[in-house]
């Protein structure tokens, strides 16, 4: 039977890698994201690739309206949604008072309402028809004390892993999975985005760096596994568990640097 999964923020980065692995393992997909032509690029190749069928409707998630359109939207095409993956992104790295009200609205709209609704919006069905994978993308940054300079991107990060962690529990039995996926730092385009290429690339070495292709697949196999969560890489888990072991004001001193090494503090 074939299967059908929703994707966030899939025009580039993780979720372009994510949409790659679905595909690979004969998942049909659903692409959002607000831009339009790496979109449809990626389906075009995907489609090509892959005896799958690859679907493009684009949506700004910082639209509250957002959610119930797209759902609607896939209704339409009168197509279930068996998986959903959460991973639309956005951060702000100017710090919190020098960031207007509307780009922290945005932010929280984005990376934490929009998963929680659309959460709500798909899980009955995946629950009523007895299957269904929800993974969502939190980050390393979620299992770490908030740094300054991107001082909502972590805690918004801790929300949606706790949360996940609720879902996982709500759900186990009834054939859904809920995974969260908890990234380091990625080789992606995502710091060229927020405009911190230089910084991160300067303040780690290489050897920090993860591919996506490599995190998407262990995301993918942590969900199939229904694993509750999955942090890749070995430097990455030793971080979140010093974060989680030390005390707390070393642990804040320690993301401090972090913070310092980025210009950001």
């Amino acid at each position: 039977m074939s299967r059908t999964v929703l994707i966030t923020g899939a025009s580039a980065g993780i979720g372009a890698a994510l949409a790659r692995t679905y595909a690979a393992q004969g998942w049909n997909l659903i692409l959002t994201a607000r831009r339009e032509g790496p979109l449809q690029a990626l389906a075009d190749e995907l489609a090509a690739a892959h005896p799958v069928s690859a679907t493009v409707i684009c949506e700004d998630l910082s639209d509250p309206a957002a959610p119930e359109r797209l759902v609607a939207a896939i209704a339409a095409r009168s197509v279930s949604v068996d998986g959903l993956v959460n991973n639309a992104g956005f951060s702000r790295v100017t710090g919190f008072l020098a960031t207007d009200l509307t780009a922290h609205r945005a932010m929280i709209q984005v990376m934490l309402t929009a998963p929680i609704e659309l959460s709500r919006l798909l899980l009955p069905g995946m629950v009523e028809r007895g299957f269904g994978r929800v993974l969502n993308v939190a980050s390393l940054a979620g299992q770490m004390p908030a740094t300054g300079g991107d001082t909502l991107y972590g805690p918004i990060k801790s929300f949606l892993i706790k949360a996940s962690q609720g879902l996982h529990l709500e759900t186990r039995g009834t054939g859904v999975h809920v995974t969260v996926l908890n990234p380091g730092y990625t080789l992606t385009e995502f710091h060229d985005v927020n405009g911190s290429r230089d910084q991160v690339s300067k303040a780690y070495p290489a050897w920090m760096w993860m591919d996506a292709g490599r995190v998407a697949r262990i995301g993918y196999q942590a969900c199939e596994a229904n694993r509750p969560s999955v942090t890749p890489g070995v430097m990455n888990n030793v971080m979140a568990g010093l974060a989680r072991f030390l005390p707390d004001s070393m642990a804040l001193n320690m993301v401090a640097n972090h913070a310092r090494r980025l210009d950001r503090i």
